[in-house]
Formats: structure tokens, C-alpha cells, sequence
């Protein structure tokens, strides 16, 4: 057998996987990989079935079903006032992450650098990778806030793209209207395209308001806005998500998605579009998710873990220093196996491991499995 050569030589199995795996084999919480563990609105589910009952069941278009894109860009100018056009700029992705890929690709070339704030969600760094491209790493402050200073001094001549992501997974920070006009001075000055993974656009909370890309007119022109259903409606496996781009960029887009994925699930196109009619559910996402912070975030205030801000997403990112002096990956497996509680190291999300003793804890679960989740940590780590 000849050698079989990769593009990734030092990428090993995603730490998702990992940690799903070692829960599953120590009959674990699993609060660690990002997905709910309670059934999507029996709506959107008996929608799914009213279109393949309805017969769509072959290949859309490539760019995806004309009802979803123009959804999409209805609920984008009402959210945020930015006209993007159903056929010209929208296009239907095998969810987030092919989104994110695929336009990166579109963007970066072999040689260029691209700048991911760190902690950063790990399918970015190898997307960068596959695409020739070099990941350069910024890490954000003590506190998870994104150090602009930081930002602009990592930038060469070679700086091609920055990957923006707010809400922020894992440290469940949101972007500002400061942090996007510091954003938009920056790319301006040095010509830089932004990837915007804003996948938990609709679970920022405390009143505040989800500042996208969409809602910047100088960012807007040179995004690639990635978001997904799947997070929004509770259907991750359906593996369905969007991405919105000026013509251009779209076009470009789109000349590498018809050859990577062509077209995505038909029938589930169909039934989030109808879905989309009405916007109640995704409005209520924020106080839904806020209700499960709140309550998941008292009843780890009966245990030793300090908790650090949670401001979006369904992640609450934990400093389990007072309780161990483990490094996080040990942690994280000791909290598996021993307390029985899975949880996500936050040294898997940088380039050169940080040790700062956090791990991060998934709140999209049933109120009985938080229950149970918080009784086990209360009792395994004490008070």
C-alpha cells in the first residue's frame, strides 16, 4: 500500500468526540458536546413530513429552495436592516461548518494568513489549513474580550481574512457595537475579507442585542455571514445552515459549493421555509436559553467552580481552580470518569494550549438533566 498523504499530519480526532465517547463509555452528563438533548417543535418536525409527503424529495437548486433563501433574507433586513438579495447572496449550506469551510476557501488562498481570535471554535484552524492558508492565532484578554491592540499588531502583509464568531463559543462573550466598529476600522485600513460564524445569533441575552456584520455597513460589503438552523430550531443533526455575502463574494461562494456538497436535504428546506412564517419561535430563543443559564448557573453556585460571564450562546465556561490543579484535558477527563460529568477543556481551542483551568459546560438540556448534572458536581466536588 503506498502512503497515504494528509493535508492535517498533526490533526488528531476532534475533543467533541472525544469527550461524547468517554461519557457514553462512564454513563456521564454529557454537557460537553453542543447539542440539545430535547426534541425540536413538533411543527417544524410535521413540516419535514408534509414536504416529502408533497413530493420534495429530488435535488433543489444548488443555491437552495427559493422560499428558505428568501426567508432568510426577509428575517435578515427585519432583524437588522440590511438588504441582502434571495438569489444573489444567499445559499443553503450542509450547515455551519461547511459554510465556514467553504468560505474560507473562497477567500484565502496558499500563503495568506488568517486571523482567529482565540479561544477559537476548532474546525477553524484546519479549515484554514486545508484551504493552504496559515492560522494565526490572537488570544483574547484575561477576561474573554477580544484585544483589538492584539488584533492589529498580528497583522502582516500577508493578512488576508480574520474569523470573527459572536456569540462567542466557548466563552460565552458577545461582540459590542465598539468591538464591530474597531472590527470594521481594521479590516478597512488593511483590505481584510471576515468569515462571521454567528451560528447563536438569537441566544444573546440580559436585553442585549446581537451585533452582526449585517448590521455594519463597511463590515457587510466584505462578510461572509455563516449562521444555522439547526442551532436555532434544536435540529443539529439536520445539518442545515445559510450563508449571506454580497454578490461577489457570494458568487465566488458559490462556484466552490456546487463542487464540495452541490445542494443540501431538500425536504428540510422545504420545512424550514414554511417554519420561517412565523418568527415567534426564534425570538423566543433568548429567553429560553436565558431561563436554563439562569438556573443551571444556581445550582453550580453550590460548588467550588467560580463562574465567569455567560452573555450569549447555550455554553457556560467554568474556572475550576479552587478545585484542582489538574491540567484542563486531565480535568475534563477526572470530572468524566470520577464525577461523572462531561465537560470541554478550554485548551483544545488554541493553537498553543493555555492553561488557565477553565472547562465549559453545555446548558441546552432538559431541566433534568441540569438537575442531575449539578447534584453530581455538587457531590463530587464538594462546597
Amino acid at each position: 500500500m503506498p502512503a497515504l498523504p494528509t493535508k492535517l499530519p498533526h490533526t488528531g480526532t476532534t475533543i467533541f468526540t472525544v469527550m461524547s465517547a468517554l461519557a457514553a463509555e462512564h454513563g456521564a452528563v454529557n454537557l460537553g458536546q453542543g447539542f440539545p438533548d430535547f426534541g425540536a417543535d413538533p411543527a417544524l418536525l410535521q413540516a419535514l413530513t408534509d414536504a416529502m409527503a408533497a413530493g420534495h424529495n429530488q435535488y433543489p437548486p444548488m443555491t437552495g429552495v427559493p422560499a428558505l433563501r428568501q426567508a432568510v433574507a426577509a428575517k435578515l433586513n427585519s432583524l437588522y436592516g440590511a438588504h441582502y438579495d434571495a438569489d444573489r447572496d444567499i445559499t443553503i449550506t450542509a450547515g455551519g461548518t461547511q459554510g465556514l469551510i467553504t468560505a474560507l476557501h473562497a477567500c484565502v488562498g496558499a500563503g495568506d494568513e488568517v486571523l482567529i481570535i482565540e479561544p477559537a471554535y476548532d474546525s477553524y484552524d484546519p479549515a484554514i489549513r486545508l484551504a493552504g492558508a496559515v492560522p494565526v492565532g490572537v488570544p483574547m484578554t484575561a477576561d474573554y474580550r477580544i484585544d483589538w491592540a492584539a488584533v492589529q499588531a498580528a497583522i502582516t502583509p500577508r493578512t488576508r481574512a480574520l474569523v470573527l464568531n459572536t456569540p462567542h463559543n466557548p466563552s460565552g462573550r458577545v461582540a459590542t457595537a465598539d468591538d464591530l466598529q474597531a472590527l470594521a476600522a481594521i479590516a478597512e485600513q488593511h483590505d481584510l475579507f471576515i468569515v462571521s460564524d454567528e451560528v447563536y445569533e438569537h441566544m444573546v441575552f440580559d436585553g442585549a442585542q446581537h451585533e452582526s456584520v449585517a448590521r455594519h455597513p463597511a463590515l457587510r460589503e466584505r462578510s461572509f455571514l455563516v449562521s444555522s438552523f439547526g442551532k436555532t430550531f434544536h435540529v443539529t443533526g439536520w445539518k442545515v445552515g445559510f450563508v449571506a455575502a454580497p454578490p461577489a463574494l457570494s458568487a465566488a461562494f458559490r462556484r466552490l459549493h456546487q463542487y464540495t456538497v452541490f445542494t443540501v436535504h431538500t425536504p428540510s428546506q422545504h420545512a424550514l421555509a414554511a417554519y420561517l412564517a412565523d418568527p415567534a419561535p426564534w425570538q423566543a430563543l433568548s429567553n429560553f436559553y436565558q431561563a436554563k443559564r439562569d438556573t443551571f448557573r444556581t445550582a453550580l453556585a453550590a460548588t467550588p467552580l467560580k463562574l465567569l460571564p455567560c452573555e450569549g450562546t447555550y455554553f457556560q465556561t467554568v474556572d475550576y481552580s479552587a478545585v484542582s490543579d489538574l491540567p484542563e484535558l486531565d480535568f475534563a477527563r477526572w470530572l468524566t470518569t470520577e464525577v461523572g460529568v462531561a465537560a470541554i477543556p478550554l485548551a483544545g481551542f488554541y493553537q498553543r494550549p493555555q492553561e488557565r483551568r477553565h472547562v465549559r459546560f453545555c446548558f441546552a438540556k432538559r431541566e433534568d438533566t441540569l438537575a442531575e448534572a449539578a447534584r453530581r458536581l455538587v457531590a463530587g466536588l464538594g462546597r
